[in-house]
């Protein structure tokens, strides 16, 4: 490019050779000094563009990374050792009667503890199995998914907060007039409390101390 600018002059008749020369060769740089700056506005031009791009893919990862975290009370196995030590005792004494279902019943819960989890996800409570958190297929007393969505939640309770035993919740997603249910407190009760009252609103009962 500069070679062919240069090579101008060349056809200027011989007697104001270097005056116009000169001149012309100033007009070309003088073009060719603009178009450098028309370029490069060009390019500033497409940069912000793409950086004001990236600024919007990156806005809309920051809003996928903050949802809510997935929450999983942990384990309590206060009942079940509470109810297998009455039934002791009640074998102690020699009554049997009591004894048994008491028994039966925290061997049951003792299972249950070590396998069922509270999964609270950014949309809705699940139950499920495992360590690895596998499905727990259909309500054996209601049927449907063990999945209920927090919008659908009318109310919820948590007895007693002091030592909590029993939580309820009532929901509208398995039928319109609203589904009761009611879990044994398996879980540590004050991570129960507190991510039920962030995901689901808060309950009429003061949490657990």
């Amino acid at each position: 490019m500069a070679s062919a600018l240069l090579s101008t002059g060349l056809f200027v008749p011989s007697n104001n050779r270097g005056e116009t020369a000169g001149f012309r060769l100033r007009i070309s740089r003088s073009s060719f000094h603009g178009d450098l700056l028309s370029k490069a506005n060009l390019v500033k031009r497409e940069i912000s563009s793409n950086a004001i791009g990236r600024l919007v893919i990156a806005s809309a990862l920051g809003r996928n990374v903050t949802q809510r975290e997935t929450v999983v009370p942990d384990p309590d196995y206060r009942i079940p050792i509470v109810l297998l030590g009455m039934a002791g005792g009640l074998a102690y004494t020699n009554n049997l009667l009591p004894a048994a279902p008491i028994g039966l019943l925290g061997l049951l819960l003792l299972f249950q503890t070590t396998r069922v989890r509270f999964v609270f996800d950014d949309e809705a409570l699940e139950v499920k199995v495992g360590e690895e958190l596998q499905e727990s297929g259909e309500n054996v007393f209601v049927g449907g998914k063990n999945r209920w969505k927090y919008s659908t939640f009318v109310n919820w309770e948590l007895w007693w907060p002091n030592f909590p035993i029993l939580v309820y919740f009532k929901e509208t997603q398995t039928k319109p007039e609203g589904q009761v249910h009611f879990f044994p407190v398996i879980f540590n009760g004050k991570q129960l409390y507190d991510v039920m009252v962030e995901k689901a609103g808060p309950s009429k009962t003061s949490g657990p101390k």
